[in-house]
């Protein structure tokens, strides 16, 4: 109970914490002209994505849990693709896909690219065929290249979205000083990362009692703890009737998420990382393409009609592959 307690502590932490500091970002970003560049909508996507490279950062240096670190980046991205499922049923007047941006077409193709090539680079490694720098994976710097590249494409598709946004929250933020907003982040990162740091041996606990595999623990548990921000910021957005920031946010993690995966490669001096996990999370990985394929398929053809549960088709189909996703990594837990 003492365990799971922790892992309640975690979640409440990096939720409210995480909420602040999308908030504070986004005000340091209006505040300093940057909301108006592609560099404030990095900061953003990065304030959301926060507890993820902080868990990932520790999980594969002082926790020695590459499992876990792999298994949140990739779980991440599929919790995130369901948290649309939780955008659909509330968003009530009608189908979230017949109001959501064709921008959120190119940033969902990007991110199924990038996710699609870290299930391929794992696929590599285990199959002995994926050259390394040192202790660094070729893929490593491709990732990082591919990232900017993606966030600087849609950042010029959607900047007039973005603009838009920027003329709202300039009218809601005009009672805070950027000095209270760097001062309010710096809180609010600090929560992040003592919260972040816990939560690999919480993980780790919690899979040796459980007698749970560190994959699926990292894939469902840390996932789910990690991505609290972006339920948050999803849901706050909503109330404003922001529904195209809430979505960008969601997308533009994934795509943030699997930077993660990088940056936990340099950290990780065991060895190319891919080769130290568990060939499962491949599996993450092509669920998460999945789902993001058909997150496409909704954007772009807008179904209308709710079938079951409040939920349109698509949002249906990318439920049951989250829940086939969770199903599978538990029987293989075991």
């Amino acid at each position: 109970m003492l365990l799971w307690l922790q892992l309640l502590v975690c979640l409440a932490i990096i939720g409210y914490a995480g909420y602040f500091a999308s908030r504070y970002s986004d005000i340091i970003a209006e505040k300093t002209g940057m909301s108006i560049s592609w560099v404030g909508l990095i900061l953003l996507s990065t304030a959301t994505s926060l507890p993820e490279l902080v868990t990932g950062i520790t999980s594969v240096t002082f926790a020695n849990v590459p499992n876990i670190a792999v298994g949140d980046v990739l779980g991440s991205t599929v919790f995130n693709l369901a948290i649309l499922v939780m955008l659909d049923a509330l968003y009530r007047r009608e189908s979230m896909y017949s109001r959501a941006a064709q921008g959120h077409i190119l940033s969902a193709s990007l991110g199924t690219i990038l996710i699609a090539f870290a299930g391929f680079s794992l696929l590599l490694d285990h199959a002995g065929m994926s050259p390394a720098l040192r202790h660094v994976g070729l893929y490593t710097p491709f990732i990082v290249l591919v990232y900017l590249v993606a966030m600087r494409a849609v950042y010029s598709y959607e900047r007039r979205i973005l603009s838009e946004y920027t003329e709202v929250s300039a009218e809601r933020y005009l009672d805070v000083t950027l000095r209270s907003a760097v001062k309010g982040y710096v809180q609010a990162a600090i929560a992040i990362v003592l919260a972040g740091s816990w939560l690999p041996f919480v993980a780790k606990d919690i899979s040796e009692l459980m007698g749970w595999g560190q994959s699926f623990v990292g894939t469902l548990l840390v996932a789910a703890v990690t991505s609290a921000p972006e339920a948050a910021v999803t849901i706050a957005a909503m109330r404003i009737g922001a529904l195209d920031m809430a979505i960008a946010n969601l997308l533009g993690s994934n795509l943030f998420d699997i930077l993660i995966l990088a940056v936990d490669d340099l950290f990780y001096t065991g060895g190319s990382l891919l080769m130290h996990v568990e060939p499962s999370h491949a599996l993450t990985a092509l669920t998460a393409v999945m789902m993001s394929a058909l997150a496409v398929v909704g954007f772009i053809y807008r179904p209308q009609g709710r079938i079951v549960l409040g939920l349109t088709w698509v949002s249906l189909g990318l439920f049951m592959l989250y829940v086939l996703n969770t199903w599978i990594l538990f029987e293989h837990a075991h």
